[in-house]
């Protein structure tokens, strides 16, 4: 069994709404359920905990008759940093992956997840966009494919959904270089919907919601079925592909050295 097939069949516990650490759930429109990345003195870097917490959080909103659209954002004007070096650097890691858990849960929801991104938005943070089915960002928004850099290889089926977005030549332009990008750049890619102004993206996303609660919940679930019906499986064979690889990066000697690094400048 994959890492990815394992995701998909592990049970987790449910969270309720409320405070779950580094997650914040809040119910805050009907029909509506925000989930908010709370680790603000961490630019919201992703731990394995908020991993599990986040991925659980999706599955159980998916499954809740009261909830019809998932919001996505982080805390203190920053999206997410994307994965916490420090906590990367600890051995032996989980099994399966936190990132790996949270791509099966946004692959698998049947309901429309939208996210609202202000500051940073880093590695997974750019890369679990591609699995939103609509994203907006405030002008201030900063983007960032670090992989390389980092001594790893991408993640998230970025390397099958990107070039398929944005075109190959652009796709390798933001894998191998890494460079950071701005709101208009990630709305030319694909990667999001629309820029609105800095502060406003949650609100945006937050309209759009309701917006989507007023229309019939079978019609919206059927329309995004269809629209992803028929990359399902390629996506999920890249989300393999690219865990594999990403493994063995994350224990290479460039990987070390990149950490170290890192953490030397932290």
């Amino acid at each position: 069994m994959t890492s990815i097939q394992q995701a998909a069949s592990s049970p987790r516990s449910a969270p309720s709404a409320g405070d779950h650490g580094s997650l914040r759930i809040e119910d805050v429109r009907d029909g509506v359920r925000l989930m908010t990345i709370d680790r603000p003195t961490r630019r919201n870097a992703l731990d394995h905990a908020t991993y599990v917490a986040l991925a659980n959080a999706i599955e159980q909103a998916d499954n809740d008759p009261t909830v019809r659209v998932i919001v996505l954002t982080g805390a203190d004007g920053n999206f997410t940093s994307g994965n916490d070096i420090d906590d990367f650097r600890r051995t032996p890691q989980p099994e399966p992956r936190g990132g790996t858990l949270l791509f099966g849960a946004l692959l698998d929801a049947r309901k429309p997840v939208i996210a609202a991104v202000e500051g940073y938005a880093v590695g997974i943070g750019v890369t679990m966009l591609l699995h939103c089915d609509l994203a907006f960002a405030g002008d201030g928004a900063r983007f960032r494919l670090p992989f390389t850099s980092l001594g790893l290889s991408p993640e998230g089926a970025s390397t099958y959904l990107l070039p398929r977005l944005a075109g190959d030549k652009r796709a390798a332009e933001l894998l191998l270089l890494g460079e950071i990008f701005g709101a208009g750049a990630a709305a030319e890619a694909g990667l999001i919907n629309r820029v609105v102004d800095q502060g406003a993206a949650l609100n945006e996303a937050l309209d759009r919601a309701t917006g989507l609660t007023a229309l019939p919940a079978g019609s919206i679930e059927a329309t995004k079925a269809l629209l992803r019906k028929h990359r399902h499986t390629a996506v999920r064979d890249a989300l393999t592909d690219e865990y594999t690889v990403f493994a063995e990066r994350l224990v290479s000697d460039d990987a070390k050295a990149a950490f170290g690094r890192f953490t030397a400048k932290a």
